[in-house]
């Protein structure tokens, strides 16, 4: 067998593996609408660029049919691949969104590597002291009603930690959303925003409900920036739009 065949056979492999972890990443850590938002994208490109290229290439160059030792340097490519494959896993798992979190006015996507475990330990529920594998879990911040509470927070969020860093402060999204939807805005004005009204047509086009029914607010994450489209009455979330809000 020739080194450009077996870096072909390993090439086919590694294409696998990878289209296995990209169902893995997309499917259940972060899935649409968030992940662009959620930072997923690029990673996994450096991820299956690593994937499809390190392994492949290094078969290319060492392979030689009948060498000595053959066997044991492709034991060691594939430790080597192996080992990359799974520090990338760990990366993106690491920082993968655990809430989409309601915040006054806008959504902010929380990534597992925001929350400080003494932090998670204070979740006024139980879904929101633990870190989800499964998407994030949608939730609705409220501010403290407690003065004490309230200038900590302030003094809080001044030094960068803000609200969404606080579980202790997360409700549940459908039985608290009404002062978030009060604040949404409408199509209309979110099609005033630069190149808005070319992406919210098709996607109107593609929806079997009216444009009055549709609002949006801001959605804040690692990766960016974006809108997310929510249903005006129940505030259910129906999609995220890659628009700039501001």
């Amino acid at each position: 067998m020739s080194r450009w065949k077996a870096a072909a056979i390993h090439l086919y492999i590694s294409f696998f593996v990878g289209l296995a972890a990209a169902a893995l990443i997309f499917g259940l850590w972060y899935p649409p609408p968030y992940s662009t938002i959620g930072g997923a994208s690029k990673l996994v490109l450096v991820l299956l660029g690593v994937d499809l290229a390190l392994g492949p290439l290094l078969t290319l160059i060492v392979y030689r049919q009948g060498k000595w030792g053959m066997k044991f340097d492709l034991i060691v490519i594939g430790v080597l691949q192996l080992a990359a494959l799974s520090y990338g896993l760990w990366v993106i798992t690491f920082a993968r969104p655990v809430f989409v979190l309601g915040a006054i006015d806008r959504f902010v996507l929380v990534p597992a590597d925001a929350l400080e475990p003494a932090d998670l330990a204070q979740g006024s529920r139980p879904e929101f002291r633990r870190l989800s594998w499964t998407g994030p879990i949608l939730a609705n911040a409220l501010s403290p009603t407690d003065r004490e509470q309230r200038n900590a927070l302030l003094f809080s969020g001044a030094a960068g930690k803000d609200i969404e860093k606080f579980p202790k402060f997360y409700a549940d999204y459908a039985s608290s959303n009404g002062p978030l939807l009060a604040r949404a805005q409408s199509l209309d004005e979110l099609a005033k925003l630069p190149g808005a009204a070319e992406r919210i047509d098709p996607w109107l086009k593609s929806q079997a409900r009216a444009r009055a029914q549709i609002a949006w607010l801001p959605l804040l994450g690692r990766g960016g920036d974006a809108v997310l489209l929510l249903d005006k009455s129940s505030g259910e979330i129906l999609d995220s739009l890659p628009i700039d809000p501001w």
